[in-house]
């Protein structure tokens, strides 16, 4: 199992105003002719089973919701589970690192938009961490795009 790790556009925040603190970060993936990450540090195909790290959230986010539109999809069959990692890889008791915290068996494969359907509670990040994106049923071998935007407020770190 490979670990890809995306190149993050670091203008990532969407919605920071003086009268609140609900923010967004938005992530995209775009894979080539072969299916590879674009703008990761890997050529190859993404595979049945890789985690692809679309960015980072950062410390003191909370998480409310999530989105993922499959603008164009992946090869068929493929689908994927959507959820957090610590960047240092050190789990947390009061948060622990969850790979479908945003949801599980979404169908990457054809044009979809995808809401948060999960019953998780809205934690907050205690440090920073990946958002992931681990891949199922069948590995990619195409072009293709998908958008995740994550709502969040930001607080301080407990």
């Amino acid at each position: 199992m490979a670990i890809i790790t995306k190149t993050q556009n670091t203008a990532n925040n969407l919605g920071a105003a003086p009268w609140g603190n609900l923010s967004a970060l938005h992530f995209v993936l775009d894979t080539n002719a072969t299916g590879a990450a674009i703008s990761s540090n890997s050529t190859a195909a993404i595979a049945l089973g890789d985690v692809v790290r679309l960015g980072v959230m950062p410390a003191g986010f909370k998480l409310v919701d999530s989105q993922v539109v499959v603008q164009t999809g992946m090869s068929a069959s493929v689908t994927g589970k959507l959820g957090f990692a610590y960047i240092d890889g050190t789990d947390v008791a009061a948060v622990p690192q969850d790979d479908d915290y945003f949801g599980a068996g979404l169908a990457l494969s054809a044009a979809a938009r995808l809401r948060n359907a999960t019953t998780n509670a809205a934690v907050t990040l205690p440090k920073d961490a990946y958002l992931t994106l681990t891949t199922a049923g069948a590995a990619n071998a195409k072009a293709s795009r998908v958008e995740v935007t994550v709502w969040g407020i930001v607080e301080g770190v407990a």
